[in-house]
């Protein structure tokens, strides 16, 4: 196990300079004019000007240029130091009031995949072909096919202003209240994915053969269940959340921009529209190490939920 986890910190080094290497040679190579992107219609001053180009070395072109920039921000990144946005505010700083906004968000979204998703899963494999299988195989494949873009103004619309149900917006101090709606939103395709992977896992392990060995042998049908059907059919369950709370986390870019939630994605988006390279790269390399670490973590529970995985 040692030794797998070794193996797996170094490529998880390897993946995360190739990300961010890769990241800033798209922002480096699609960038226009950062800083009258920032200032919008407003004009910059020469003095302003000549000033943010030496600060981001925006001077530096070509390919020894480019480098030379992903070079210095990787020895600064090294240091713990993710830089400054072009508004000349620290990137820490805006991870740090970003963060737990984004983390309660992912949360939400997490915990209703898994007490509605897996519930209901469970209950769909072990009642296959009846109505209330039927009915969620069909509610989760027409959640499947509404993108996000699609669902969140919708639930934003009937839900928040209609109806009145929830805050139709998060404001700059959401609270948990203002964020349920947004996260049944982002939460609703890990619902749905992980609704059918629980039924599937359920309803096969129901025909393997140690499930009849244990019928065979009186036990009740309970037991059967929870203790030896459920804890093999969550293998692939927990691996897709693992991965999925990586995701809602950088994914949420859609849903912070509708309920105006000032967290990680929220940001992220604003960084992308305005140019804004230091800050792009800065949330995308800490989002990488959010996603690999929680792919470790995954693959370590495995030896935990079946004894029969080893690693070498």
């Amino acid at each position: 196990m040692f030794r797998y986890i070794l193996r797996r910190l170094l490529q998880m080094v390897l993946a995360f300079f190739g990300t961010t290497l890769i990241v800033y040679a798209l922002m480096f190579a699609g960038q226009g004019d950062p800083i009258q992107a920032l200032a919008g219609e407003r004009p910059v001053t020469e003095a302003q000007r000549a000033y943010l180009t030496e600060k981001y070395h925006l001077d530096a072109t070509g390919v020894g240029g480019f480098f030379y920039r992903y070079f210095d921000y990787v020895k600064s990144l090294l240091q713990g130091d993710l830089g400054q946005s072009l508004t000349g505010r620290q990137i820490g700083d805006i991870l740090q009031a970003a963060w737990p906004v984004t983390v309660k968000l992912a949360l939400i979204a997490l915990a209703v995949a898994i007490i509605f998703g897996v519930t209901a899963g469970v209950v769909a494999g072990i009642r296959r072909a009846s109505i209330f299988d039927n009915s969620t195989l069909v509610l989760t494949l027409l959640v499947l096919g509404i993108p996000t873009i699609v669902l969140a103004p919708l639930a934003q619309y009937f839900l928040g202003v209609k109806w009145q149900l929830f805050p139709p917006t998060a404001g700059s101090e959401p609270t948990f209240y203002a964020l349920l709606l947004p996260g049944i939103v982002l939460g609703s395709l890990s619902l749905a994915t992980a609704l059918r992977l629980t039924r599937t896992s359920v309803a096969e392990n129901l025909r393997a053969d140690y499930v009849r060995t244990a019928r065979s042998k009186g036990l009740v049908k309970r037991r059967i269940v929870t203790v030896h059907v459920l804890r093999n059919s969550l293998i692939p369950v927990v691996t897709f959340l693992g991965v999925e709370l990586g995701n809602l986390m950088s994914g949420a870019i859609i849903t912070e921009g509708v309920f105006n939630i000032p967290g990680v994605g929220f940001n992220l988006f604003r960084g992308i529209r305005t140019e804004d390279g230091p800050l792009v790269v800065g949330i995308v390399s800490v989002l990488v190490v959010v996603y690999l670490v929680s792919n470790l973590v995954v693959d370590v529970l495995y030896a935990v939920l079946d004894p029969r995985i080893r690693y070498e």
